[in-house]
């Protein structure tokens, strides 16, 4: 938790069941990266890529979104943060 991975180029990485909450992902490349069963919670993931990731089973509750490239979780108020 509270791994700071900004601007990582973490492209096909194996991320499943990582604990990353809290972790700054601002502006990563997790492109076709693994992240099943992770926990994305409080994450920062404004301006990442997770396109093509494998997002099955992931936290998302309260992580940043804002700009986020793939990140698909459900933001009901507009606010940038996953609900």
């Amino acid at each position: 938790s509270d791994a700071n991975l900004s601007y990582a180029d973490l492209t096909g990485a194996d991320l499943s069941d990582a604990n990353l909450y809290y972790a700054n992902l601002f502006g990563a490349n997790l492109f076709g990266a693994n992240l099943s069963d992770a926990d994305l919670t409080g994450a920062d993931l404004s301006y990442a890529n997770l396109t093509d990731a494998n997002l099955f089973g992931v936290t998302w509750t309260g992580a940043y979104i804002e700009e986020c490239i793939g990140c698909n979780c459900i933001d009901v108020d507009g606010d940038n943060y996953c609900d």
